[in-house]
């Protein structure tokens, strides 16, 4: 009893849910991604930065323009998933900052004035908006597929041609479909994990 969030929301997020291999055929809404955004949008990041940045990919033009660029094997799925959505990070999150980040707006130049400092703080934030956002995605009643099987810099130029954005994750996105599901992966136990100094 020391969680209290109900055993029901547990096993949905997390002991229940696990990475979709295939997906039914029932469409994801643009109002099912929105509520998914407007919850995980206050999970935290460093100096409130918000770097993730999606790209839906919904027509058949986009899904071929993604799917060519995909692994061999997440190719099949990533055709058939209802909907696919594209997860970078924005390597010039700082000119958000002013607004964003208020209690220190100098942050922009003083803290994140070099590319190469913006490009690692943007890549580790937008990594845990990535995680928060398959959360959200389960949340919803949904299953996630995330993958990282691709050409990346393909994907960069292809779908962020100013050259300020970095892939970081592909989500297949929908209803769990026949199969979907692997055998459940070993995981560490909390001795093996966890130390006290």
């Amino acid at each position: 009893m020391s969680l209290q969030l109900d055993t029901a929301a547990q096993n949905l997020l997390f002991r229940d849910a696990r990475t979709a291999n295939t997906f039914t055929d029932e469409p994801v809404s643009d109002e099912q991604v929105q509520a998914v955004y407007d919850l995980v949008k206050y999970a935290p990041t460093a100096y409130n930065q918000q770097p993730l940045r999606i790209v839906l990919v919904r027509s058949a033009e986009g899904r071929e323009r993604l799917v060519r660029h995909m692994n061999e094997g997440n190719r099949a799925k990533t055709a058939a998933a209802p909907l696919v959505a594209i997860l970078a990070a924005d390597n010039e999150f700082h000119e958000e900052l002013p607004d964003q980040f208020p209690a220190f707006p100098q942050a922009k130049e003083v803290l994140f004035g070099e590319r190469p400092v913006r490009e690692r703080s943007a890549s580790f934030n937008a990594a845990l908006q990535v995680g928060y956002f398959i959360l959200g995605v389960r949340a919803a009643g949904l299953a996630a597929g995330p993958m990282t099987g691709y050409n990346a810099e393909a994907i960069d130029k292809e779908f962020f041609t100013d050259g300020d954005h970095s892939v970081l994750a592909v989500v297949n996105i929908g209803k769990p479909g026949e199969r979907a599901w692997r055998e459940r992966g070993p995981r560490l136990a909390y001795n093996e994990v966890v130390t006290t100094v």
